[in-house]
């Protein structure tokens, strides 16, 4: 079993984060296997929709591993990082196809960036979610900032920005960051409502999402994200919060 897992059948492509035992953290291979799953399902006629979420009950996907990424100490090694993610987000984003993030756990800091990716999150109920990133000492460094003020209104997501405090399902029913509440098994008749219809549908209300988004401001708006987060990242502040989270 490889660290991102893709199962494509009753035309859905589920991508399941495949690293339990680090609560399905992101390294530099689940970036790459992610878009690689990506590419392989937009080249499939059987599969209308997209779903991401991750194994295991605990966990969707807990955000960077630090194992890996609190070795990044400059400027210029964490932007190439957090621009290879975010292109892969900026991918998701922009896929043809409908996504949605079935949040099976808890989802924080990226884990929540690549949930904000997806069109729609549904969630089951008794999990945390949390753009904690400034409890770090960074921004949001995927694009998850800016895919948020897509998403909802900006006083809303400005809020949980600043915050940085997590939250529960219920509160996110209410400030409209998730769509609804269900187990596994009344999520996965949910999901028919939309794979009974023709792909072209799907895809053709996908592009009328879509083309409400400026591409060309949208991405410099994720370039300047990575721009904050790049800058705070080598900063004393960013490496100590980590320590004292790591030292928990």
């Amino acid at each position: 079993m490889g660290k991102v897992e893709l199962r494509i059948e009753n035309d859905q492509a589920w991508i399941t984060l495949n690293r339990p035992e680090k609560r399905n953290a992101i390294d530099y291979e689940v970036i790459d296997l992610l878009n690689e799953k990506l590419d392989v399902i937009q080249t499939r006629s059987d599969a209308k929709i997209v779903i991401i979420t991750g194994a295991g009950n605990d966990a969707f996907c807990s955000g960077g591993d630090l194992s890996v990424f609190h070795q990044i100490h400059t400027k210029t090694d964490a932007r190439e990082m957090l621009l290879k993610m975010a292109n892969v987000l900026y991918k998701l984003f922009f896929f043809p196809k409908p996504t949605v993030a079935y949040l099976n756990g808890t989802a924080v800091g990226g884990g929540c960036e690549i949930a904000t990716a997806c069109d729609l999150r549904i969630a089951e109920k008794n999990i945390k979610l949390g753009f904690i990133q400034g409890k770090l000492g960074i921004t949001t460094g995927w694009g998850g900032s800016t895919y948020l003020m897509e998403r909802l209104n900006n006083q809303e997501a400005i809020q949980l920005l600043m915050s940085a405090n997590p939250f529960d399902a219920n509160e996110g029913i209410k400030k409209g960051f998730i769509q609804n509440i269900y187990d596994r098994e009344n999520f996965e008749q949910w999901i028919t409502t939309f794979t009974r219809q023709p792909v072209g549908v799907l895809m053709a209300y996908k592009q009328r999402l879509l083309s409400q988004h400026d591409r060309p401001k949208l991405y410099k708006h994720v370039l300047e994200e990575i721009e904050d987060c790049s800058t705070l990242w080598e900063t004393p502040e960013h490496h100590e919060a980590v320590q004292r989270f790591i030292n928990k």
